[in-house]
């Protein structure tokens, strides 16, 4: 048995994937474009996981001879135990990664499944403020920022789906060698209101990534 490998974002776009073929399956009668589509979906599949190993590569291919609702469902589950958990926190590790903020409140972290995640996400109402928590390079990264809800639906930056979204921005912490002591640069993004929708529906970590780089200054490695 192999060791978890798939990340949320990646069975998130399995998921996608299955589903697409599982509707070709029960509604398209030509086989020709049945089979099309089973090569488009193991592709886009792959893809997704550039550095799987052959044993990883023989599960997910499995998908390409599914034909039934109940074969796709066993499919799904069968990689449940493969997937690869968000590293599981501590409120005391929450807190030391936003030591300015003095009362700061953590979400019910009994009640996270953390295999269903890519980041932690949460609102504190009473200060307008969101958090942001990512495992970006081998380190436990927090971001804070602004959330202003701008009562409509967007393309959130995170998930790039149709959602009912925030501006969320944060305050760059690295400064131009030349800046001056009151340099300042709030960086900004259309976020999901709802953050455990937006990891339900994430199927790449680019954006994500990206703006953690840029806010914290650190370097892609």
């Amino acid at each position: 048995m192999t060791n978890p490998f798939i990340r949320n974002h990646q069975y998130n776009v399995i998921k996608k994937q299955a589903n697409q073929l599982q509707i070709a399956c029960n509604t398209v009668s030509d086989r020709k474009v049945v089979e099309a589509l089973r090569q488009s979906v193991l592709f886009r599949i792959l893809e997704a996981f550039e550095f799987a190993t052959e044993i990883q590569k023989q599960l997910l291919e499995k998908v390409s001879t599914l034909n039934t609702a109940g074969e796709f469902q066993q499919y799904l589950q069968s990689l449940e135990p493969y997937i690869t958990e968000f590293v599981q926190v501590t409120e005391p590790q929450l807190k030391k990664l936003f030591p300015k903020v003095k009362k700061l409140k953590v979400p019910h972290l009994a009640t996270i499944d953390y295999r269903y995640i890519t980041y932690m996400g949460w609102h504190d109402i009473a200060t307008d403020k969101m958090f942001l928590v990512y495992h970006l390079d081998g380190q436990l990264i927090g971001i804070e920022g602004r959330f202003n809800r701008v009562n409509k639906k967007s393309v959130c930056f995170v998930c790039n789906r149709h959602a009912e979204v925030a501006l969320f921005s944060a305050v760059a912490k690295s400064k131009p060698a030349n800046a001056s002591s009151d340099y300042y640069k709030a960086i900004g993004n259309y976020l999901c209101v709802d953050s455990d929708n937006c990891n339900k529906n994430i199927m790449d970590v680019g954006s994500l990534e990206a703006f953690f780089h840029a806010v914290t200054g650190k370097r892609h490695t």
